[in-house]
């Protein structure tokens, strides 16, 4: 396998990585279904901060994003990581965490205070995620929020989403 690069989306990539995402999602357990959408609804709002892809012979493989997070207490600088997608092809073999990892570095670079995440504590915990933090989200998912300063205290405050991820009104 030849190597696998890290970038930014460019335009043109949108409908790769709608396909990508709905392929990664289907079946899952704690999956939605509509994660592909709340990327596209990120994007045409003006609030995705990061997609940053992985491209392995021209082929987008893998996707993360970071949208901002809506602190109740009006703090600003805290971000959202998620939906992260890998191309079933080439799960479990720690692109997820390639990609974790160098998006949280863009967003630490880029004056991010912090990240949350509504994910699996099992997983997101080995990448220092935590739960019961002064931090929370409201809500039947609140077991699953996790929060990881980025160097400083992590506020005592409700988060909430940006309006992408509201499923939209039928």
């Amino acid at each position: 396998m030849t190597a696998v690069t890290f970038r930014e989306e460019r335009p043109g990539d949108e409908a790769a990585i709608h396909d990508l995402v709905r392929r990664a999602f289907i079946g899952r357990p704690y999956a939605d279904g509509d994660e592909q959408d709340v990327i596209d609804r990120l994007r045409a709002d003006g609030d995705l901060l990061l997609s940053l892809v992985a491209e392995h012979d021209g082929t987008i493989i893998g996707q993360i994003t970071f949208s901002p997070a809506l602190l109740a207490n009006g703090d600003e600088g805290w971000v959202v990581l998620g939906p992260v997608a890998i191309d079933p092809a080439h799960q479990g073999k720690g692109l997820g965490r390639a990609l974790i990892q160098a998006g949280e570095a863009i967003m630490q670079a880029r004056g991010a205070l912090g990240i949350t995440v509504l994910g699996n504590p099992a997983i997101y915990g080995r990448f220092g995620y935590a739960q019961n933090t002064p931090m929370w989200l409201a809500g039947e998912l609140g077991w699953a929020f996790q929060v990881k300063s980025l160097g400083g205290p992590i506020p005592a405050t409700e988060q909430r989403y940006v309006r992408a991820f509201d499923p939209p009104a039928a």
